[in-house]
C-alpha cells in the first residue's frame, strides 16, 4: 500500500484533529494565553500525531502483505486471515469464510453432478456401441454401394461418440495419459485403417509409405488425435489425396480439399469454432480439432495448422519434444 492511499484513507481522521486544533488554539487564543505556551503543546502533538500516523501505516503495509499472499492462496486458508484491526474488519472475515464455504459446497455438488454426467455417458457409449457393431456386422456381410456406404456412416457415428466421451473428460482425473515410446507407424496404420472403406468408396487416394519412427507419447489418444485429423480430411475432400508424411521431426497430414480461409487459420483450434467452411457444413460442432490441441498439448506435441483456400490444408503435428532415438 502506497503512502497517499493510506492517508487518502485517514483524511476524514486528519481533518478532524485540524479542526479540533484550531478551535482550541483560538479558545486559548481568546483568553489570553501567550503564543509560546500555546505553540509547545501543538507540536508535540504534531510529532505524537505523525509517531501514530507512521505506526498505523506499518501495521497496514504488514495487513496488506500478508492479504495478497493469502489471495494467491487456495480458499482452504482462509483461516489464515490476519488478526482483525477494526471492529468491522471482523464481520468482513466472517462474510469471507461464509462465501468460501458456500463456494466449497458449491464445488462439492459440481463434482458430485459432473461424475455422475460421467457416469451416465459413459454408460450411454457403452450401450450404443452394442447396436452400432450389430448393424456393422450386418453390412460387412453384405457388397454393395449402400452397405459400404452405411459402415461408413456407422464408423463416423463410432467417431462421434469417442469425441463426446474425451471432450467429457478433457478436464477430469479419468482423463489418463500413459506415455510409453511407440513406433510411430503403428498408430499411423491403426487410425487409417478405419477409414479405408471411405478412401476406397469415394476414391480418394492414401500416399503413405512407412515414417520409421519411434516416439514418447501415449499411443491412445495420438491415435484419437490422427484419426479426427484423418476424418477432416475425407469430410473436405471431394477427389484427390491425402498424404502422411515426416518432415524431420513433424508428422503432416495434407489433404487436397477446399482449404481453410486465412482469417479462419488462428481461430482454428478454438472451442466451437466453425469458420467460413462451418457455415457451409451445418455438421460442422467446432470441437474436433479442439479436442486435438489439447491433447496434442497435454503430451508436449506441437499442432499446427497451413493451409489455402482451393488448395488444400496440412495438418503438423511437432513430436520433436518427445522424439525417443532409434537404435
Amino acid at each position: 500500500m502506497r503512502l497517499n492511499d493510506y492517508l487518502k484513507g485517514k483524511r476524514k481522521t486528519i481533518a478532524a484533529c485540524l479542526i479540533f486544533a484550531v478551535i482550541i488554539f483560538l479558545c486559548l487564543f481568546l483568553s489570553d494565553v501567550p503564543a509560546k505556551q500555546l505553540c509547545y503543546p501543538y507540536v508535540l502533538c504534531f510529532l505524537v500525531g505523525i509517531l501514530f500516523l507512521a505506526a498505523g501505516y506499518r501495521r497496514c503495509r504488514k495487513t496488506c502483505g500478508e492479504l495478497r499472499i493469502i489471495n494467491g492462496l487456495q480458499a482452504e486458508l482462509v483461516d489464515e486471515l490476519p488478526q482483525p484491526q477494526r471492529p468491522q474488519d471482523v464481520y468482513y472475515q466472517e462474510i469471507i469464510r461464509s462465501l468460501c464455504d458456500e463456494a466449497r459446497q458449491k464445488q462439492t455438488e459440481f463434482a458430485g453432478k459432473y461424475s455422475d454426467m460421467l457416469d451416465y455417458y459413459a454408460a450411454w457409449a457403452h450401450q450404443i456401441k452394442t447396436p452400432i457393431a450389430a448393424m456393422k456386422l450386418s453390412f460387412q456381410n453384405e457388397d454393395s454401394s449402400l452397405s459400404r456406404q452405411s459402415l461408413n456412416d456407422l464408423r463416423r457415428i463410432e467417431q462421434y461418440v469417442d469425441m463426446v466421451m474425451t471432450y467429457l473428460k478433457l478436464d477430469s482425473d479419468s482423463m489418463d495419459y500413459v506415455i510409453r515410446t511407440h513406433d510411430l507407424d503403428s498408430i499411423i496404420r491403426q487410425s487409417v485403417r478405419h477409414f479405408a472403406g471411405e478412401f476406397i468408396s469415394r476414391g480418394i487416394r492414401l500416399e503413405y509409405e512407412p515414417v520409421e519412427f519411434t516416439v514418447l507419447t501415449d499411443d491412445k489418444w495420438l491415435a484419437f488425435v490422427m484419426e479426427q485429423i484423418i476424418s477432416n480430411a475425407l469430410k473436405y475432400t471431394q477427389e484427390g489425396t491425402v498424404r502422411i508424411y515426416m518432415d524431420e521431426a513433424v508428422l503432416c497430414i495434407k489433404d487436397t480439399g477446399i482449404g481453410i480461409e486465412e482469417a479462419d487459420i488462428p481461430r482454428i483450434f478454438e472451442k466451437g469454432f466453425t469458420g467460413y467452411n462451418g457455415r457451409k457444413d451445418k455438421r460442422a460442432s467446432g470441437i474436433g480439432l479442439y479436442l486435438c490441441k489439447r491433447i496434442c498439448d497435454n503430451q508436449a506435441h506441437g499442432i499446427s495448422v497451413e493451409s489455402a483456400v482451393g488448395e488444400g490444408t496440412t495438418i503438423r503435428i511437432d513430436l520433436s519434444q518427445s522424439t525417443v532415438g532409434i537404435e
